[in-house]
């Protein structure tokens, strides 16, 4: 009897480029059956890039180039039919921004219907019985009588909601957040981040958390990738990379998280921003923000290569393995919300 790959989605070196200009430089990344994954980084970084591309959900001037491989099915390249197979049933998308995806002028309950209708063949009082549960499903309030309501008439978090039910619609095995949490205030966050991790348990589903916010990741996800211009600089577990991070740009990363309580202590901000894809540096991305940089770093890109201890690294000059301080890790794995 042959055995299950446990890989649900592979990425492999995979490329993106507008107009001639690279924005991914050779993505690899595997999300398992059920596992959540976060992805972190600043803005511009490439998070959202990444699975806009791998679900064909790019413009027409995005050259898309690799392999793009759900259970073993290759994406990259695929007609339009074989790409809205998977779409919204085996992998579904919640945007950052909930209102701007919702259609304003049609009810909840008929956006819902017609992501039954599309996935899974549901009609009529079928459909309506099913809308109901998903909304029940992720704590909407009398579901009876907001499912004639418009989106307007729904708060920010309530939105989020709207569209993880819309998500669940399909049933897929994977869900990607992209920033799920972000405008929402802090008790709404941790109630969606409680939200997607009662999901997984009850679906079995796996998860890509999309976010720059660190806290969120350390309470939804298992395995976390950090991005920088384009590139996977440093993938391990949670407690890996929360105990010891080890590329310059991770460490700054946890260095630059405010406190919440005690004293003001002055932030230690990563200096400069992230590369004009235009402009990249000939060496390493992030060496000229890069407090540990030497002459070598501006002149050689690092491969992505395993370390001892299984996590995957891009430095020529990773951080030497000291723990994080413990009122970073609290601040961290309290999600900032405490």
């Amino acid at each position: 009897m042959g055995t299950t790959n446990p890989d649900l989605v592979e990425l492999r070196d995979l490329k993106v480029a507008f107009d001639g200009v690279q924005v991914l430089h050779g993505i690899d990344l595997t999300v398992a059956r059920g596992e959540a994954l976060g992805l972190v980084g600043e803005s511009g970084c490439g998070k959202s890039v990444t699975w806009l591309a791998a679900l064909g959900l790019l413009p027409g001037k995005a050259a898309v180039t690799g392999s793009i491989r759900v259970d073993g099915r290759q994406l990259c390249g695929a007609e339009r039919s074989d790409l809205e197979e998977v779409r919204g049933g085996r992998i579904a998308m919640i945007f950052q921004d909930p209102s701007s995806s919702l259609n304003p002028v049609l009810r909840i309950g008929r956006q819902i219907v017609e992501a039954l209708q599309i996935h899974r063949g549901l009609r009529g009082q079928a459909a309506r019985t099913e809308a109901l549960r998903l909304l029940d499903m992720v704590g909407i309030p009398d579901a009876p009588r907001r499912f004639d309501l418009y989106p307007h008439e729904f708060s920010g978090g309530q939105c989020q909601r709207l569209m993880i039910a819309m998500a669940l619609a399909g049933e897929p095995d994977l869900l990607v957040a992209d920033e799920p949490t972000t405008a929402l205030d802090a008790t709404i966050q941790a109630q969606i981040l409680d939200l997607l991790n009662a999901l997984r348990a009850e679906t079995g589903m796996a998860l890509v958390f999309i976010s720059h916010d660190l806290g969120a990741v350390s309470q939804v996800c298992e395995r976390v990738c950090v991005m920088y211009a384009g590139r996977i600089v440093e993938e391990g577990s949670v407690a890996q990379l929360f105990s010891q991070p080890r590329h310059p740009y991770t460490r700054g990363l946890f260095d630059a998280i405010p406190r919440i309580d005690g004293p003001r202590d002055r932030l230690i901000p990563i200096p400069g921003t992230v590369p004009n894809p235009k402009h990249l540096p000939a060496g390493c991305s992030f060496s000229p923000r890069c407090p540990y940089a030497v002459d070598a770093c501006g002149s050689t890109y690092p491969s992505l290569e395993f370390q001892g201890d299984g996590r995957r690294l891009a430095c020529m000059r990773p951080v030497p393995a000291v723990t994080t301080s413990g009122e970073a890790k609290r601040r961290i794995h309290e999600g900032l919300m405490a």
